[in-house]
């Protein structure tokens, strides 16, 4: 009978575990998780780095002194642990690498000490010369995606998603200044875009959309668009404009370095950012919805203008970035069935998100800068809307998740930031008409008063 109800007792307990397990992850694992966490690694570290090709041979004199005490052969040698600590949702360690090993070599092994250890994720991020940090993650902090309180910020710094470490993915336009963006169909990549737009609309910048499937994806933030093409004409114009105002911002640079140089007390300025704030332009940020309707075959366009559409594309995306125009570039595939340029357009776009895809665009979207995250990315599950592979021209690459949100919460943040829309003339014709909250359209209804561009916005300061 006791045997019987310390069974049942241990059910329940199990039971209830589980349950705070799935519902509670973070409780959970303050609880269980990070002190099983903690005590496994301490005990196993030595063997596991041993294991993983970790750990050098000791020096000579340390063999020495291990030979002459009598205490056999000496052991090899593991990165020093410098700090261990816990956080809400997983284990830092802080380690300082033998001479002979470098990052990339615990990097390497990093799957396999997340197996030795139990935890959710692992990732190995270079703090220094000589130091490294294990970011361990305990539970799937993309399940259910909570931005942090405390988000990055800076000029052109926007929050975007979570990633599989807990900190947040940001897209930093002076880093990276233009992005191409794959997913297939219900990937989650109209969801990244309305996450980019949410966040943009916050900051003094002029948002420019491409949209030509009729504008159904951008129309409903116009209130904060300085500018949308929703055919393929339209954006033609919109792209020469832009490429127009690109030069006149060249020019407006070129004269404020001469200006500097007759002044020693002035900084010559190689981009707008180091120009004066007063007369320092606007940053313009473009989305292009789906690229692949840019890139239309001949028998549907006319070859010239799809040409033309395609050099200024690679124009912007090759020149514009010292002035402050920034590319974010959607599809679901980007391959050379689009046609002369894509390759060269792709090359240029130093940094990728990928949703989930086939192996043939997963190929074309991460083979050349991070080849080892294209499995990561055929594999994302199709009930894990929202979840892509980050990676730059830099190599490194990591999961993301993006928060959930919707058409009509994108829409009122941008309604809210209306204010914000630049005074960019060169955009003014490209003004989309944004009704008000309570429906007014924002012109007069007679049949004989043609509509007008909503009032100037305030310049910067």
């Amino acid at each position: 009978m006791r045997v019987v109800v310390l069974l049942g007792l241990v059910l329940t307990l199990a039971g209830g575990l589980d349950y705070v397990r799935r519902r509670y992850p973070v409780a959970f694992w303050l609880l269980v998780g990070l002190p099983l966490t903690w005590g496994r690694f301490l005990a196993t570290y030595g063997s596991t780095m041993v294991a993983c090709g970790l750990a050098l041979p000791p020096s000579r004199l340390r063999a020495f002194a291990v030979w002459a005490a009598g205490r056999g052969q000496a052991r090899p040698v593991p990165p020093r642990i410098r700090r261990v600590s816990g956080s809400l949702i997983g284990l830092r360690v802080r380690l300082r690498l033998p001479p002979g090993l470098e990052p990339a070599d615990v990097a390497a092994a990093a799957g396999r000490l997340r197996h030795a250890w139990g935890v959710h994720a692992l990732s190995v991020v270079p703090v220094r010369p000589g130091v490294v940090e294990l970011r361990m993650t305990g539970y799937d902090v993309l399940r259910e995606v909570r931005m942090p309180r405390r988000l990055p910020s800076g000029p052109m710094v926007v929050p975007v998603a979570l990633r599989e470490d807990g900190t947040t993915f940001v897209r930093d336009y002076r880093q990276i200044p233009h992005t191409l963006t794959l997913g297939a169909n219900q990937s989650g990549k109209t969801v990244y875009q309305r996450n980019l737009i949410m966040n943009l609309a916050k900051l003094p910048v002029a948002l420019v959309g491409i949209d030509c499937k009729r504008g159904v994806e951008q129309a409903p933030y116009a209130a904060r668009l300085s500018a949308l093409a929703t055919d393929r004409e339209q954006a033609s114009k919109l792209l020469e404009a832009l490429v127009v105002e690109m030069e006149d911002r060249f020019d407006l640079l070129k004269d404020q370095q001469g200006a500097a140089l007759t002044e020693p007390e002035e900084e010559v300025a190689s981009d707008i950012w180091g120009l004066p704030a007063y007369v320092r332009p606007f940053p313009v940020v473009v989305l292009v919805d789906d690229i692949a309707e840019l890139f239309p075959n001949a028998t549907t366009v006319d070859e010239e203008t799809r040409d033309r559409m395609v050099a200024n594309l690679i124009r912007l995306a090759q020149r514009a970035r010292p002035v402050g125009i920034y590319l974010e570039i959607c599809g679901q595939r980007f391959g050379p069935e689009l046609g002369k340029g894509a390759g060269l357009l792709r090359a240029q776009l130093t940094g990728r998100v990928v949703h989930r895809v086939s192996r043939q665009t997963a190929e074309i979207g991460l083979a050349d800068f991070a080849p080892e995250a294209m499995a990561a990315a055929t594999s994302i599950a199709r009930d894990r809307a929202g979840v892509a592979v980050a990676g730059d021209a830099s190599g490194g690459w990591s999961h993301i998740r993006t928060p959930l949100v919707s058409i009509a919460e994108t829409a009122a943040v941008c309604r809210a930031y209306a204010h914000l829309v630049p005074d960019l003339p060169a955009l003014d014709p490209f003004r989309p008409y944004a009704p008000d909250a309570d429906g007014d359209p924002g012109y007069p209804e007679g049949p004989d008063d043609p509509p007008t561009l909503p009032r100037p916005r305030p310049g910067p300061e």
